[in-house]
């Protein structure tokens, strides 16, 4: 489908969640709830995606509909490979991170992300980059923006969670099957790193 098709579905969708949260009148909450419908079911033409699911899912964010926030720490060891999960989700490999959730800090965020699928304690560092992920990006219907982070690890085991079939230290330039744009934040983090002498 057409990117810029993708992107009116989310702009009416953003306008119809908008709607459902704040109208009080019965029939604008008939139409805007006809309008989710019409977007979902456009949805699910394009992303391997249940029309319920993707409608629940739709459910659980009205209000003013602004993009979700990521956050991804970049953590190496002292040969500067890379500390990557094989994600149990996709099956493929990206650098640790997740949602931000609500009444955290970007900062706050990693460093729970960080002891939940590694087992690690971190320090959030420097501020590498922000990626932009507009509807339609890497097969995801919505707009996110992901905060990129170099951090050091203050102590703890490495240990896999749920989430991750594989964890460890690797040369992020053998891998090849990358989880959405991991391999460009990952490319980003080393000139970044290599920029301000953090690396050689």
């Amino acid at each position: 489908m057409d990117s810029n098709l993708i992107r009116v579905l989310d702009e009416i969708r953003a306008i119809a969640q908008t709607g459902l949260n704040y109208s009080k009148d019965d029939y604008e909450l008939e139409r805007y709830n006809k309008l989710m419908d019409i977007v979902t079911r456009e949805y699910t033409k394009v992303y391997d995606y249940n029309e319920e699911y993707l409608r629940k899912l739709f459910d659980r964010e009205l209000g003013s509909i602004t993009p979700k926030v990521g956050v991804n720490g970049i953590v190496l060891d002292e040969d500067h490979n890379v500390l990557l999960e094989l994600r149990a989700i996709d099956k493929k490999w990206g650098v640790i991170g997740g949602w931000s959730e609500v009444g955290e800090s970007p900062q706050e965020s990693l460093i729970r992300e960080f002891k939940e699928e590694t087992g690690l304690n971190i320090i959030v560092k420097d501020l590498i980059h922000i990626f932009t992920q507009r509807p339609g990006d890497y097969g995801y219907p919505v707009s996110s923006y992901h905060i990129l982070y170099y951090c050091e690890v203050v102590d703890g085991v490495l240990k896999k969670s749920h989430e991750s079939l594989e964890l460890g230290y690797y040369d992020y330039e053998i891998i090849k099957n990358w989880h959405r744009d991991h391999r460009e934040m990952i490319k980003t983090a080393m000139n970044y790193l290599k920029k301000h002498n953090v690396i050689e």
